[in-house]
């Protein structure tokens, strides 16, 4: 533990530093999003999201190597391709002409094939391994910056909105017939989903993503008895799973993405164990 201590402020391994700051400054974004992706049920259209992310990136290192579209970062490509898949399966489930599970898992594929056609057709070497299961060492202080502004896009509206977040998260249709702009929150809150599964894309990678958003908040809904305690202790467990993520990469020489989701993984079945022989 002090050998690792000692080399965290290596000048060499400043890029130790920055995947320890990113994983703690993305915890309070991952309690609210995660939290009300739990309490929403929406996984499964994250899940959509996070693959549609995918051809977004494929399409934009395609457009930038073949057609020179300098400016089309797989970053934008990966929020675009974000975006759209989350907003035409909200606007679908809002709707109800079309069954919601069909087009999640349209979108869900269609996204995924979109984006290995693309790196398939792209010349050059791509390293698309990095896109479907991250790499959390590989960081800029740039990364740090766009968690800071996600941060701030998150829990701003979360104080001013928290009331009506509440009433949506748990009876939408209530809500609205209290006056409650019921569509609006949720196609807010599924761009902000968006935009959380594009910036934990470097850290976990699309695979994994979902399992980051949801086993927090999951874990934390054993214990907590409101939104706003289970969004905390949600954001608490992320920083931990995030840390302890890493330390076990380091110790045990294992990729670190994978080695963060099987931590919270572990300590999620673990609380499962126990609160089903409490109630027993």
């Amino acid at each position: 533990m002090f050998e690792w201590w000692h080399e965290l402020w290596m000048p060499e391994l400043s890029f130790l530093r920055y995947a320890l700051l990113l994983g703690i400054l993305s915890a309070p974004v991952l309690g609210v999003i995660g939290t009300t992706v739990v309490t929403r049920r929406i996984s499964s259209l994250a899940g959509a999201s996070a693959h549609a992310a995918l051809g977004g990136v494929g399409l934009a290192l395609y457009l930038q190597r073949v057609w020179m579209w300098s400016f089309f970062s797989p970053e934008l490509g990966a929020v675009l391709g974000a975006l759209i898949a989350a907003l035409v399966v909200g606007i679908v489930s809002l709707s109800a002409s079309e069954r919601e599970d069909t087009v999640i898992g349209v979108v869900w594929a269609l996204g995924m094939a979109l984006g290995l056609l693309f790196l398939d057709r792209t010349p050059g070497y791509v390293d698309w391994q990095g896109y479907l299961f991250g790499n959390i060492l590989l960081l800029s202080p740039t990364e740090l910056y766009l968690t800071l502004a996600l941060d701030a896009a998150v829990l701003l509206p979360l104080g001013l909105f928290y009331n009506r977040l509440l009433a949506v998260s748990f009876d939408a249709t209530f809500a609205q017939l209290r006056g409650v702009r019921a569509t609006a929150i949720y196609l807010a809150l599924l761009t902000l989903t968006a935009l959380t599964i594009v910036l934990l894309m470097n850290v976990v990678g699309i695979i994994l993503v979902i399992a980051m958003i949801t086993l927090p908040a999951a874990t934390s809904g054993f214990f907590a008895r409101h939104l706003w305690s289970m969004m905390v202790l949600s954001g608490i467990l992320s920083a931990v799973f995030m840390v302890g993520g890493l330390l076990l990469s380091y110790f045990c020489r294992v990729p670190s993405g994978p080695a963060i989701v099987v931590l919270a993984g572990v300590v999620y079945l673990t609380a499962l164990t126990l609160r089903r022989k409490r109630r027993s």
